[in-house]
């Protein structure tokens, strides 16, 4: 429109999940981009426009959602298992397999984000967790649990029945006491990193609204591995 000036602020591209009716995602990573001094844009699930997709995002948040359909990797799915759309999961491994080929784009996958970074550089899943782990309810139903590693330490927000037990060529930054895997990371790329929370609804500074801003503030400049990375993030800001 005439008389208004092309931001300059970094976009960031936020995958939406897919119902028959609708696109959508949740307000909260939308504020969260703002008030990191991005401009959200929201990605509506269609494989054919990843390269444009592309063109326009300076950087990328892979959201939460249902659970990843394994028998894309070639095992059946756990009767507890709630499968995430097709289309959306096709869009998505297109996006990373795409995004593997510009390491200069910043990318934070978020729950089933972090699962669907994992499982395409080759990890495992677990996908059903009170199966296996005693503890699995903390990371469900009680909201808040532990979390420490080179992302920090303090509590965050969870809701997953499902985690990585082998996080592939990606290097894991962060755990549960109980050992469930809560962030990964790949050294070799500008700013990406998964973790298995929900930093949009975690109150700890570091490990919720300070993720939006390192990866905000990754974009344009070289960021090395996560636990030596500068820190150039600024306080957050209040969305209006």
């Amino acid at each position: 429109m005439p008389g208004i000036a092309r931001s300059s602020r970094p976009r960031i591209g936020v995958t939406a999940d897919a119902t028959s009716e609708k696109y959508q995602v949740g307000r909260s990573y939308a504020s969260m981009i703002v008030s990191a001094g991005g401009v959200p844009i929201i990605l509506p699930c269609i494989a054919s426009c990843v390269g444009d997709y592309l063109d326009i995002c300076d950087g990328f948040v892979f959201t939460g959602g249902d659970d990843p359909i394994m028998t894309r990797w070639g095992i059946p799915m756990h009767p507890n298992a709630n499968p995430l759309d097709p289309a959306r999961q096709e869009f998505e491994l297109a996006l990373l397999e795409a995004l593997e080929r510009l390491p200069a784009k910043s990318v934070l996958g978020v729950c089933l984000g972090m699962q669907l970074m994992g499982l395409h550089a080759g990890g495992q899943l677990d996908q059903y967790l009170p199966d296996s782990c005693a503890t699995a309810d903390a990371h469900w139903s009680k909201g808040c649990h532990l979390i420490e590693g080179e992302l920090g330490r303090g509590q965050v927000h969870s809701h997953h029945r499902q985690a990585l037990t082998d996080a592939g060529s990606l290097r894991v930054v962060a755990s549960a006491p109980d050992g469930v895997i809560e962030g990964v990371t790949d050294d070799r790329r500008r700013f990406y990193v998964g973790v298995q929370w929900h930093p949009e609804r975690t109150a700890d500074a570091a490990l919720g609204a300070g993720l939006f801003v390192r990866l905000v503030e990754s974009v344009g400049h070289p960021v090395g591995p996560i636990g030596k990375s500068p820190n150039r993030a600024r306080k957050p800001t209040h969305s209006p």
